[in-house]
């Protein structure tokens, strides 16, 4: 008897211990549907200093935190290759100038000279051999013979002209193109002299002296020193939803407990295929007094706001649709917008209605 008085009590303990379940009355406040987007911090026209040449880095120009301008040097790169190549295109250049060239012209010219003379000489003597024939004097062969003579020296000057001209036209063409191999030479050797393309702050050094550098790897990091943006992943269910001039709530790791308002200012229209997401740029319109870039950010696109309507825990959704009376009765309602906490009912309940937390 007394074994079965305790069991007795022990589950009138048990069942007095038991708590009633959760319930509330739906409220009627404001509600706010956002898409959540995780992201980073840039610097406006940040972007990665890339070597358009290989070599070795002869000398470092900037440090860290510094400000530059555009085309201003950041990195010196040496190839003793290069250089040569230069040398040389230097040397054929002024090897192949005309004016080096200048005494091969005047060569050609004396010939030319020499040609017009005879010529000239030939021309009168035919002539002269034409005026005694026409009064009988000397012979018909003579006569042939200054006119063979004269042709003959017509077209030694000729020939010497066209070689004139033709010499000329060559030394241009080779004087002009070892120009243009030295332009090409000293254009690449320009290369080796690492600028920056914007006006800016450098954030970062990758590389140190001595260092080889190729066309594959980062040198520097460079942005803007003032403007900050920030890149924010959108999942590809939600993009089709996001707009520019969309306002966005930002919460930083590095400003715990703060709160900064940002605003949807483009959004890449191609989709990340490893992650699946979509980056949207969005420009501040609060920010911290300071920041850095690559912080990390947690952001809320907000899609749309409603004032004044009936609201409920989600967690008091059965199945998305319906709830528990307070009579254990399950009714179905109508919900809109939701958000991570609470969720509308637009038809179904009213605000004098009890419901019950459901047991999970």
């Amino acid at each position: 008897m007394r074994i079965k008085l305790g069991c007795l009590t022990f589950i009138v303990i048990f069942f007095s211990c038991k708590r009633s379940p959760e319930k509330i009355k739906p409220v009627i406040e404001n509600i706010t549907e956002s898409v959540y987007a995780a992201g980073i911090i840039k610097t406006k026209n940040q972007y990665q200093v890339f070597s358009t040449v290989n070599g070795l880095i002869r000398q470092i120009m900037v440090t860290e935190g510094d400000i530059v301008k555009k085309g201003d040097p950041l990195i010196v790169v040496v190839n003793e290759t290069s250089r040569l190549n230069t040398d040389n295109a230097k040397l054929a250049s002024d090897f192949a100038a005309v004016n080096a060239n200048i005494y091969k012209l005047n060569e050609l010219k004396i010939i030319i000279d020499q040609a017009k003379n005879k010529m000239d000489n030939d021309g009168l003597l035919q002539q002269r051999q034409r005026n005694l024939w026409s009064q009988n004097i000397g012979t018909k062969n003579e006569v042939e013979q200054r006119e063979l003579a004269y042709k003959n020296s017509t077209i030694d000057y000729e020939s010497a002209t066209l070689r004139h001209n033709e010499l000329k036209r060559q030394l241009n063409f080779s004087a002009q193109q070892s120009k243009k191999n030295l332009q090409i030479s000293t254009s690449i050797a320009k290369d080796f002299t690492i600028k920056s393309e914007v006006d800016g702050k450098v954030y970062s050094v990758l590389k140190e002296s001595g260092e080889t550098v190729n066309t594959q790897s980062p040198v520097a990091i460079i942005g803007d020193a003032i403007e900050f943006l920030l890149e924010l992943q959108v999942d590809e269910y939600d993009i089709a939803r996001i707009q520019t001039g969309q306002k966005i709530v930002i919460k930083l790791d590095s400003y715990k407990g703060q709160v900064f308002k940002a605003v949807v200012t483009k959004i890449n229209p191609i989709m990340n295929d490893r992650s699946r997401s979509f980056t949207v740029v969005a420009g501040f319109i609060t920010r911290p007094l300071t920041l850095f870039p690559n912080l990390t950010t947690e952001a809320n696109i907000i899609i749309q706001t409603k004032e004044k309507v009936l609201l409920i825990p989600r967690n008091y959704l059965i199945d998305e649709s319906f709830v528990m009376m307070q009579n254990k009765e399950k009714r179905k309602v109508i919900t809109g917008l939701k958000d991570y906490q609470k969720v509308e009912i637009l038809n179904g309940l009213t605000v004098n209605d009890i419901i019950l937390k459901p047991v999970r």
